[in-house]
């Protein structure tokens, strides 16, 4: 039995190795709730750079401010560094309140396609709520990510999600900025959090990066949430 476990131990660390080997190269497509802060793609560097282990991950980013997928594919910039091929993930970043349902599943179809011809591998980021434009709550922008993620055969990030359970467990850590919509260094590094748990499918608890301005203890607490919610998410 123990000669098992250890073999099954063996080779679960060898499926997280993999993971971790085939994202070297991430490109992030979105608007200003991916580059806000420095950018997710900086943090994530940082964060995978502090490893016991290492992982020095190359990022680059096509974003826009307010642009929504529909706006990025009209774009030439996004689809042509997608056909360059060079990338291991792809994570496209939708903004649901400044678009419909019907437009976000259009486009993020359209993406994944040229992703997949690419031979990259999709993420969808599930992004958050905001209180300018009311019209869709955070379950309903749930629910759309979970349908696209099931129609598209991809993982998303339950970015979203994990800012509803981090409010819901420390409501005086704010993740917002001023305007309540765009994110704080709290929200960013939260986002960034869940974008590793998602892409490497192992926690961030035991990494040690912190963005400057957040507390070792707000920063673990924040890497704690994003693995409960992708955990969560997962099952």
């Amino acid at each position: 039995m123990k000669t098992r476990l250890a073999l099954l131990a063996l080779l679960l660390l060898g499926a997280v190795g993999l993971a971790r080997a085939q994202a070297r190269k991430i490109l992030f497509i979105g608007n200003s709730l991916t580059y806000s802060q420095n950018g997710l793609y900086y943090h994530l560097e940082k964060l995978t750079a502090s490893a016991q282990s290492p992982l020095i991950i190359q990022t680059e980013k096509s974003v826009q401010g307010g642009a929504t997928l529909k706006t990025l594919w009209e774009k030439s910039e996004p689809r042509e560094l997608i056909a360059k091929g060079m990338f291991d993930v792809v994570v496209l970043q939708e903004d649901i309140p400044e678009i419909n349902v019907q437009s976000f599943r259009e486009y993020a179809r359209n993406f994944v396609g040229e992703i997949r011809k690419a031979k990259s591998r999709p993420v969808l980021l599930m992004a958050w709520a905001y209180r300018r434009l009311g019209w869709i709550g955070m379950a309903e922008i749930a629910q759309a990510h979970r349908e696209a993620g099931k129609e598209l055969g991809v993982d998303v990030a339950p970015v979203g999600l994990a800012w509803e359970r981090s409010m819901k467990e420390r409501p005086a850590l704010d993740l917002f900025v001023a305007d309540r919509e765009h994110p704080s260094i709290y929200g960013t590094f939260l986002a960034t959090s869940v974008v590793y748990s998602t892409v490497f499918g192992e926690s961030p608890a035991r990494l040690t990066y912190i963005p400057a301005g957040i507390a070792p203890e707000d920063g673990a607490f924040l890497r704690r949430i994003a693995w409960e919610t992708y955990e969560e998410w997962k099952k």
